[in-house]
Order: C-alpha cells, then sequence, then structure tokens
C-alpha cells in the first residue's frame, strides 16, 4: 500500500492531456460480452478499475488482451460462470456486468456492488428493468440472480434519472425480441459513448443522449473497434486544480461542451478559460470570488466534482455554499481539509466554506475516489508537506496522476506505507 506526499505551494504550468474516461471504460468493457467476435477498445486509462474488469472478463472465459491503453476482448469462450464475489466486491460498476450478461446468456450472478461508500446508492432502477423485459431477480445469500427464458422489449419509465440503470437496461435489450424505450433516461456522456460502441457492434439505438431512448432488438451483435471518449471528471479536476495553483496550464483531449457548468462556475470566480475544438486553457483570474453550486445530472454540475471543487473555494472571498443533491453523504472530505486549517461546516446536504484560508499542510485520508482528488489539490495548495493515504481510491479514477502533475511542476510523489502505518489504517 502507498501513500502520497506533496510538497504545497509550487505553481504549476504547462500541459497535461486528460486520459480516456473511468465512467465509459467501466460500461464499455462489460458490452463486449455481447458480441460474438473480437472487440477493441483505444484510449482506455490506466486505473485499477480496468485492471479488475479485465480479469472479471478472464473469470467468465474470455481472452483479454490489454496494452498500452488497447484491449481486445474476445468473447467466443464465455460462459455464465457466477460471479459473487472477489473482484466484484472492487468497484461499483461490476454491476453492468448483470445487464451485459443477462442479454447474452439469459442468466447471471453477480455480487452486490463494491466501490466508494458515498452512502445510498440502490440498484433499484436496474432491478425494475431487468424485470420488465421478463427476468426473474432475486437476491440470494448477497448475491443478485437473473434468470429468463427469454428477452422482450418493454416500456420502461425511470423513477429516478441513473446514469447506471440507463446503461444496464441497454446491456440487456439489445439482443431482446422487440422494441424497448427508456424514459426518464439519463443524458450523461458516458451513455452516448456506450451506445456508439453498440451500434457499432450491430445494435439499433436511438435517442441516446436525450431523456427517451429506443432500441430494436436484433439477434447477434458483431465485432468492431472503438475510441473511448476523453474523461470529463478528470478533465475538470485538472481545471479545478489549474485555478488553484496554475499559472497558466493547457489541458488537452478535452471535449469542452463536456465541462461547460464546470467552466460557468470558474469564470464566475474569477477564473480565465479558453476553450479551442479539443483543448481548455485555464489562468487565474486577479481575484477568487466566492460562489454557490448545486449538484446535478447532466448537464448541471457534476457530483463528482462537488468535492475537487470544495478545495478550490477555501481560496475564494467570502461564504460559498456547496449542495449536493445526488449524493447526500459526499462530505467525508471535509473533516480532512478541516485538518489542513479549511473553515467548512456541514448542514444537512450543504457544505459551508469560509475562506480565503492558507491550507496547513497535514496526514489525511481519502476516503473515496474525488475525496482523494479534493485532497490532492488541497495538498498542492497548502504550506508545507501534505501525506494522503487512501491512495488505492485515488488509483481507481486517475491514470498516471503523479507523473502528470509532476509534468506541470508540482512535487508529488509516492510512498510505501510502513507495516505500522498499516495497521493503524486497519483500526
Amino acid at each position: 500500500m502507498d501513500k502520497l506526499k506533496i510538497a504545497g505551494g509550487y505553481p504549476l504550468k504547462g500541459s497535461i492531456r486528460v486520459s480516456g474516461a473511468k465512467n465509459s471504460a467501466v460500461a464499455l468493457i462489460p458490452a463486449t460480452i455481447l458480441a460474438d467476435s473480437p472487440v477493441t477498445i483505444e484510449g482506455l486509462p490506466n486505473i485499477s478499475d480496468v485492471e479488475i474488469l479485465k480479469g472479471l472478463l478472464e473469470e467468465i472465459g474470455g481472452t483479454v488482451c490489454l496494452e498500452d491503453g488497447e484491449m481486445t476482448v474476445d468473447p467466443g469462450k464465455m460462459i455464465s460462470m457466477p460471479l459473487p464475489n472477489g473482484r466484484v466486491k472492487k468497484l461499483r460498476a461490476s454491476y453492468y456486468l448483470m445487464g451485459a450478461m443477462l442479454g447474452k446468456f439469459k442468466k447471471a450472478v453477480i455480487g452486490l456492488p463494491g466501490g466508494c461508500h458515498l452512502g445510498p446508492r440502490p440498484i433499484d432502477q436496474h432491478i425494475k428493468g431487468f424485470e420488465a423485459l421478463g427476468a426473474q431477480v432475486t437476491n440470494e445469500q448477497g448475491a443478485i440472480y437473473l434468470r429468463a427464458d427469454e428477452l422482450r422489449g418493454a416500456r420502461i419509465y425511470l423513477d429516478v434519472v441513473s446514469v447506471g440503470a440507463t446503461i444496464n437496461i441497454m446491456l440487456a435489450a439489445v439482443l431482446a425480441k422487440g422494441r424497448t424505450i427508456i424514459e426518464n433516461a439519463a443524458k450523461e456522456p458516458e451513455i452516448i459513448d456506450v451506445a456508439t460502441l453498440l451500434t457499432n457492434m450491430g445494435a439499433k439505438i436511438k435517442g441516446a443522449g436525450t431523456d427517451i431512448i429506443r432500441i430494436d432488438g436484433v439477434e447477434q451483435l458483431s465485432g468492431c473497434r472503438h475510441t473511448i471518449i476523453p474523461d470529463r471528471i478528470e478533465a475538470g479536476t485538472f481545471m479545478i486544480l489549474a485555478a488553484a495553483v496554475g499559472q497558466g496550464v493547457l489541458i488537452d483531449n478535452v471535449i469542452p461542451q463536456h465541462l461547460e457548468s464546470l467552466t460557468a462556475k470558474l469564470r464566475e470566480m474569477g477564473i480565465n478559460i479558453e476553450a479551442g475544438d479539443d483543448q481548455i486553457f485555464v489562468s487565474p483570474g486577479a481575484v477568487f470570488k466566492a460562489v454557490d453550486i448545486k449538484t446535478l445530472v447532466y448537464p448541471g454540475f457534476p457530483t463528482d466534482l462537488q468535492q475537487p471543487f470544495t478545495s478550490l473555494l477555501t481560496r475564494a472571498e467570502g461564504t460559498s455554499v456547496v449542495t449536493d443533491t445526488i449524493y447526500g453523504a459526499r462530505f467525508k472530505h471535509i473533516d480532512e481539509l478541516r485538518r489542513m486549517n479549511a473553515e467548512i461546516k456541514v448542514e444537512g446536504r450543504s457544505a459551508i466554506v469560509n475562506g480565503p484560508i492558507q491550507l496547513q499542510g497535514a496526514k489525511v485520508k481519502a476516503s473515496d475516489l474525488r475525496a482523494g482528488a479534493a485532497l490532492v489539490i488541497a495538498g498542492l495548495m497548502a504550506e508545507g508537506i501534505t501525506e494522503v493515504t487512501g491512495v488505492d481510491h485515488i488509483d481507481r479514477g486517475y491514470s498516471d496522476l503523479v507523473e502528470k502533475l509532476s509534468g506541470l511542476g508540482a512535487t508529488i510523489w509516492r510512498e510505501k506505507l510502513s507495516e505500522e502505518e498499516v495497521e493503524q489504517l486497519k483500526n
């Protein structure tokens, strides 16, 4: 196990390249199960979630080659082998195996997913969709059992806008008989990315990116080559740290339209943003103004950027209010920021940030992926050395982070935890 150490106070300058989208990768890889010949995905990020999914596909008989961000999956010998525990518990997005395996084999046994602990994130809308398509779904000894004699298209209204449920129902429906209509569907770019892959494989999907998606089932899907979209959350994280400690940072391989809600808030703070076709240049303004943010489903402000943005707001003059309407429990980073001298209090679903405050280096712990990003940004802003444990969370979603930030001039490095530190973390 590692920890990150960051010497704060060094201005960052230069260019940084965004990797492929983590939230696309974790759905695209399970989608390859549905093909009857090899599928190649280009531009995958170098993150632990990709490695875990590679292992899961191999467990069910897939032949998987992963090299330099390019994964080729041959699903020819895959079987509907139960996956009740093990790697499934290591990431939330393992639930996409449910939709893909149900669609391909008409049955699946998948352990309840793991991942970051962000409060209740039920999969009831996923199950509602599977049952509407004709599957029987039971929870037996901590695993979800899905069984169907056949899958038939259905009209499915999602009670809550859910990216996971939208994608999972798409995966199950593309090989079902007849037409499936998903109403109140999520609109995130990652959904369009998955629909593009499935369409390239031979699926018939219309409306991805809108709130109504129509899927006409086909008898089989073939292999193809697909390039993943850039990671808008990684890009947003880089924009925030460039605003916090940058002296002019060019962020390359982005789709600026995916970041409009963040761009608007940074400009409201007084940050200078110049957007090109696939690049964004960020330079700080003279004054950091306090702003309020409220997380919403896409195209609103992303919940995944709430925690990194909170770190930036410690530099703003005045009081800012951060409200998370998606995950009300996503404030575990606040106590850690307080250790670093931040003046923040949590009231219900909101965090109230008073600034400007000079953060101080401290020993802190990442409780989840985006909390880790928030603490890295805080460490870059702080005086002295910040030590971040829980690095395994950060590795789930940020590819080659130390190398990328070092390229901008950051003083950041990894160290192995001592046996004593490992025991302290367990307790």
